[in-house]
């Protein structure tokens, strides 16, 4: 399944008889709480969900965002009204990250009928209404390990053995700089591969043959070669992995990703813009 929608068609499927669920996942990294802005408009029967709070467990050594209990995201889920089978879209207000971690989450716990909007919320051009929905409760179970998931030594193994992008900023990964966590750098092996590049000037997604060639360039390529992502903490990657899969490849995320490596002095760190 093509893992994005566009606005056009999202609003023919919502016109039709199995409308979507749509899920409203508006997230700023150090920003204002998404909720305030869906309240003053949103989809029309779109469900708020909490990126910090029921996509993510609470921050520790696993992360600034680990993965959520297992229970509760399935929880969280069948109260915005999905169901094994239901088709849901996801989206948000900026960048992508928040609508793109919970398309992963749902495809990583076994839901394969989800999408994201590209370009999100901007480019809607219809409705929006500040009604507070009160979906049906469905019956999703989650079903974890659809998508393949890395650990930290397997992220590196990946780094040494495959291909492993960084999701974040050209200088975050070079260690210029690093405004949230203790150690700058990157994992060593691993490429550096921004998400601003999957995208263009309106936030939609480039083409499927221009990210294809983006990644190959980057090394990706090969039925044997193994291709992971990380970022920061585990969401934009989310953004890298939806643009792999538009790519035609299948990546492993690292959900720890650097906020789990840097927080464990053991752990090797590099720097500059070469691949370690």
């Amino acid at each position: 399944m093509n893992p994005i929608i566009s606005a056009a068609e999202l609003a023919h499927e919502l016109a039709g008889p199995t409308p979507p669920v749509l899920l409203d996942v508006r997230y700023r990294l150090g920003g204002p709480h998404g909720r305030p802005e869906y309240e003053a408009g949103h989809l029309p029967g779109a469900v708020f969900v909490d990126l910090d709070a029921e996509l993510a467990g609470p921050p520790g050594a696993g992360g600034r965002h680990p993965l959520p209990d297992v229970v509760a995201f399935g929880a969280v889920m069948r109260r915005a009204g999905i169901s094994a089978g239901t088709p849901v879209v996801v989206y948000d207000g900026d960048k992508g990250w928040g609508a793109a971690r919970a398309w992963w989450m749902l495809r990583w716990a076994g839901h394969d009928d989800v999408r994201v909007l590209d370009g999100g919320l901007a480019a809607w051009t219809g409705p929006l209404e500040t009604a507070v929905p009160a979906p049906k409760e469905g019956t999703f179970e989650p079903k974890p390990g659809a998508l393949p998931l890395l650990d930290a030594d397997e992220a590196a193994a990946t780094a040494r053995d495959g291909l492993l992008l960084d999701a974040r900023a050209g200088e975050r990964y070079r260690g210029e700089v690093e405004p949230l966590d203790p150690v700058a750098g990157h994992i060593p092996g691993a490429v550096s591969a921004p998400t601003t590049e999957n995208v263009d000037a309106e936030g939609r997604f480039l083409a499927p043959e221009q990210l294809a060639a983006r990644f190959r360039a980057l090394g990706a390529g090969g039925t044997d070669r193994a291709v992971g992502v990380y970022c920061g903490s585990g969401v934009s990657a989310a953004q890298q992995a939806v643009a792999l899969e538009l790519a035609g490849f299948r990546p492993a995320l690292y959900a720890g990703s650097w906020s789990e490596w840097s927080n464990d002095p053991d752990r090797p760190v590099a720097t500059g813009p070469e691949r370690g």
